[in-house]
């Protein structure tokens, strides 16, 4: 698949709850998403589900190959890919890349000979296991650049509670009402947004402050299923929802009332995985095939809420992890424009 360059502009969804606190931000003059480039981890028949991206543009995910079979992969900023990233211990042919931080530590999830999920970190090439205590089954889906991190987990019933992880001290939590919730991303202010089924298994988002006030639901109009993946440090939110046709939309989102659509052109599926400091996007949309591809994209129009913040420049990434894999080990699917040249993975 060659590079695909598109310039599209996200639509408005009015829908407004009660105002939350800290999430009081001046509305955007023009909000718009530009498609920088489509990708797919090499191999016949993959399917590229991206999961977040750090600052250097470095974006880590999971691909499944013709067999299903699932692995976690980075795709660097140069466009090149790692090697698949496979947990040691994965007995169950399922390992995820969920999230990644400007240290290019990535953490997920795997599935062990128990056939439970397991959570792991991958930082230079050795991984650490990680389980949360006295639990069956635990996924680690998101972690910042102090490395606190949150997930979700089960002590064997089903019902996943989720956690975040600050300095050390590990805090659970759950949604009022819900039958699971996920934590799925936290930011420099331990800010966390993710989602929750309630009692009919509908997903809704969910936005959890510093002091851990949750706010809740977080829909969109005309929402059947909302889900939150990602968070900067500006509070800018992406996922996903779907609507009563059965087309699911990607999701922009500024509290505490400001909804965004993105579709990308031709498909009925869009998802919006994770956003980075500079407000560079990765997610997936599916095509008419039902196969699955990567998307890198840009948001602009959006007031920073930290325009005094020293801002890490695009694809200047440090090198305080030694990558996974040298990026010429494998050959970009697709190269880059000429622009990226020079720099360096998402689930």
């Amino acid at each position: 698949m060659k590079p695909k360059q598109i310039f599209i502009s996200i639509l408005a969804v009015l829908f407004v709850f009660p105002l939350m606190g800290t999430f009081a931000q001046q509305a955007p003059d023009s909000v718009s998403i530009r498609v920088i480039t489509t990708f797919d981890y090499p191999g016949i028949g993959n399917l590229t589900e991206p999961s977040k991206i750090n600052d250097g543009g470095d974006i880590v995910g999971i691909y499944l190959d013709s067999s299903l079979v699932q692995r976690g992969f980075v795709r660097f900023n140069n466009g090149n890919f790692s090697a698949p990233i496979v947990e040691p211990n994965d007995t169950g042919n399922l390992t995820q890349g969920r999230g990644i931080n400007n240290s290019r530590t990535v953490c997920g999830d795997y599935i062990g000979s128990d056939s439970f999920d397991h959570g792991f970190f991958l930082s230079g090439g050795t991984f650490t296991e990680y389980n949360f205590p006295g639990a069956i089954a635990t996924v680690v889906l998101g972690i910042n650049n102090v490395a606190d991190f949150v997930g979700g987990f089960s002590y064997g019933s089903g019902i996943f509670q989720a956690f975040v992880s600050l300095g050390g001290t590990i805090t659970p939590f759950s949604v009022p009402g819900a039958s699971t919730t996920f934590a799925d991303q936290l930011n420099r202010s331990n800010q966390v947004v993710g989602y929750y089924l309630d009692s009919s298994g509908i997903p809704h988002g969910y936005f959890r402050e510093t002091n851990g006030a949750l706010h809740f639901p977080i829909d969109p109009s005309g929402s059947t299923g909302t889900i939150l993946f990602g968070l900067n440090d500006s509070n800018w939110v992406v996922g996903r929802y779907a609507d009563s046709s059965g087309v699911t939309h990607g999701l922009f989102f500024i509290p505490p009332n400001q909804f965004f659509t993105f579709d990308y052109p031709g498909s009925t599926f869009t998802s919006l995985n994770g956003i980075n400091a500079q407000g560079f996007i990765c997610g997936r949309y599916r095509d008419s095939s039902g196969i699955e591809h990567g998307i890198l994209a840009r948001v602009t129009g959006v007031p920073r809420a930290n325009e005094a913040d020293t801002e890490m420049k695009w694809y200047e990434s440090p090198s305080l992890v030694t990558p996974l894999n040298p990026p010429s080990l494998v050959t970009p699917l697709n190269p880059p424009p000429s622009a990226w040249r020079g720099e360096m993975p998402a689930s």
